[in-house]
């Protein structure tokens, strides 16, 4: 076998082209406990939370926009519940740069209010549970049902998240430098061939990003788990070129 066959393996169950944004997912239910168990920071760069082990074998670099139906998908019912497991196991880190194209795509400024709010979360340290319950619990992407007092709402449902200095945080756009920024990074992520960034979800793991021909497997959850599995048990054959 070639060198990267068993990861064509791994995706011949993962056919379906996945270009982004469209299809709603299946409800699921964070699991808040094992959530909060997990530690989360932000980056150096200012703009990557991560969650996790740092010394984790595997790196996993997630780009979402919190509209986005396929984030959606990935994070409740496809590879996402699969990847919260191996963080809680020091398997792996996850890494995010949030986006938040979607409002001038579609109008409104839900994305931008909803990363606002996840920083505010991680400044709280519930960035993780924050994070599970915007996505459970998303709009229609058509509609800009991110606003603020929805936003505080969801966060009512996190133990120990508000407080008047959270609630002013959402209310006032208190992080609206780290959503510039945020979005920035995303775009740069995408480079010359893809100038306004590389779609979401889009996965980074250890360095390498899944091809968007293959981006399907990120919505087939055992399917994902294996891929994970694989890099972790022989992290020097991993090659994204070659799936």
């Amino acid at each position: 076998m070639r060198r990267g066959g068993r990861w064509a393996v791994l995706c011949a169950a993962a056919v379906l082209v996945v270009s982004g944004c469209g299809q709603r997912a299946a409800e699921h239910e964070p699991d808040f406990a094992s959530a909060a168990m997990l530690p989360e920071r932000l980056g150096a760069d200012g703009t990557t939370i991560a969650v996790g082990d740092p010394g984790a074998p595997v790196k996993v670099h997630l780009y979402e926009d919190p509209r986005c139906p396929y984030c959606k998908e990935f994070e409740t019912t496809g590879g996402g519940p699969r990847l919260g497991e191996a963080l809680l196991d020091r398997a792996a880190v996850a890494e995010y740069t949030l986006a938040s194209f979607l409002d001038d795509r579609l109008g409104g400024t839900g994305s931008k209010k909803a990363v606002n709010a996840l920083r505010a979360a991680l400044e709280e340290g519930k960035f993780v549970e924050y994070h599970a319950l915007l996505y459970a619990n998303q709009p229609e992407e058509s509609v800009d049902g991110y606003t603020d007092a929805y936003l505080l709402e969801l966060a009512g449902d996190v133990e120990g998240l508000r407080s008047p200095r959270f609630d002013e945080a959402v209310r006032s756009m208190k992080y609206r430098a780290f959503v510039a920024a945020s979005e920035e990074a995303y775009e740069r992520a995408g480079g010359v061939k893809e100038p306004e960034g590389p779609g979401t979800p889009t996965a980074v793991i250890n360095g390498k990003r899944i091809p968007l021909e293959y981006g399907a497997l990120l919505m087939e959850r055992e399917t994902f788990a294996r891929l994970l599995q694989e890099i972790h048990d022989k992290p020097g054959e991993w090659d994204a070129t070659t799936l």
